[in-house]
């Protein structure tokens, strides 16, 4: 499907008028086209829209952006900067993102050579605290340097803390790895990830729903919250205190039907303790500590299960059932003759005897005054 040019151009200007996210304008859009929503802002009328008083409050600022939006400018602008403009009908469109319904963007604005909908076909959302512990550092890098050896793409917010590490830890992997600002694309923002953010634009991708020069405020980082989520197959929670934009994408990805994974952390650390409380009141959340319990979750049946977990393997779980018996029949301290191992062990005396023997020779027993003692070594084994 190829979007017609004028359409286009009115995303464009969406994306400068209007905040993201805003579901009485995206139904509009979804009724009458971006052109379609663009006329009726321009002439004050909402036809056969609901929430037409609240749209129309909302007109009057909306006409004033219009008055000094340049959409030809906007994307002039975004390709000097190596940027495109995605709207939804494009090759590229994830089609994941039509799940959030009249909250889906308008259009997305991308830098980077990557393929967006290809890339997040396979990809996890690994998000958390901006103050993280060097715990929830080390694990985050851990886990996206381990997702990007198996080619999942790592998604995540480029702020401090978790997201950093996330996508260092993607990038150290020669993995891909999307970040989803809260401002244009061509905005560094913080200011001291420009060099990660260069290497990301280089080998994956910066997406965002404004426009080329819009700045970040703090409701636009919740609300960018939901296009993480909704482009990945889940979302984990590397680390998030009580209150954290971190919680705000794991209750988008549960909205939406995607797998929600927490990483839990020491129950005294107030950077896990949101963590804590998902795990506990969500019977959606899942709890990972690895890649392999992450790729469980959101991987193929069959094709990305994770290996049953068992403790170590000691020498007596390699016993047979009846030598099994016979050593458990040993009291801890002391020797005792085989007459009696033979009946607390509940086995015949040939038996017995043939077990001590392969007791003795597996070094679980030895001989003593009374017959047979455990060794004190093999108590533990």
């Amino acid at each position: 499907m190829i979007v017609p040019a004028e359409e286009r151009l009115a995303r464009v200007l969406l994306t400068a008028v209007a905040e993201p996210g805003d579901e009485r304008l995206g139904r509009l859009v979804d009724l009458e086209g971006a052109q379609g929503a663009i006329k009726a802002i321009r002439a004050d009328e909402v036809p056969g829209c609901d929430d037409e008083s609240e749209l129309r409050r909302r007109f009057p600022a909306w006409r004033a952006r219009l008055s000094e939006a340049d959409p030809e400018r906007l994307l002039a602008s975004g390709e000097e900067q190596g940027g495109r403009l995605l709207c939804p009908g494009d090759a590229e469109w994830p089609s994941q993102l039509d799940d959030l319904g009249a909250a889906r963007p308008y259009a997305l604005w991308v830098r980077g050579d990557q393929d967006l909908r290809f890339g997040c076909l396979r990809s996890v959302a690994l998000v958390g605290a901006r103050a993280a512990s060097p715990y929830g550092v080390h694990v985050a890098a851990e886990m996206a340097a381990e997702l990007a050896d198996n080619n999942w793409t790592v998604v995540s917010g480029g702020a401090y803390g978790i997201d950093a590490a996330a996508h260092r830890g993607a990038l150290g992997g020669d993995g891909t790895t999307v970040a989803v600002f809260a401002c244009g694309v061509d905005v560094t923002y913080p200011s001291s990830h420009s060099a990660l953010f260069l290497e990301i634009a280089q080998s994956g991708l910066l997406v965002s729903e404004l426009p080329p020069g819009a700045t970040p405020t703090r409701p636009r980082f919740l609300i960018r919250n939901r296009v993480i989520a909704a482009l990945t197959r889940g979302t984990v929670v590397v680390e998030a205190a009580q209150r954290s934009g971190a919680i705000s994408t794991a209750r988008h990805a549960r909205d939406l039907g995607r797998a929600v994974m927490v990483v839990p952390g020491p129950v005294t650390s107030p950077t896990s303790a949101g963590c804590h409380t998902i795990l506990r009141e969500w019977a959606e959340a899942v709890c990972v500590t690895d890649t392999a319990d992450v790729l469980d979750r959101v991987g193929l049946i069959g094709d990305d299960l994770a290996p049953e977990r068992r403790g170590p393997v000691l020498d007596r779980d390699r016993l047979g059932p009846a030598a099994r018996d016979v050593l458990e029949a040993f009291p801890a301290r002391g020797g005792v003759g085989a007459a009696r191992i033979a009946v607390n062990a509940g086995v015949d005396l040939d038996t017995a005897l043939a077990c001590l023997g392969a007791l003795a020779a597996g070094g679980f027993i030895e001989r003593c005054a009374k017959g047979w003692k455990l060794r004190r070594d093999s108590i533990r084994s």
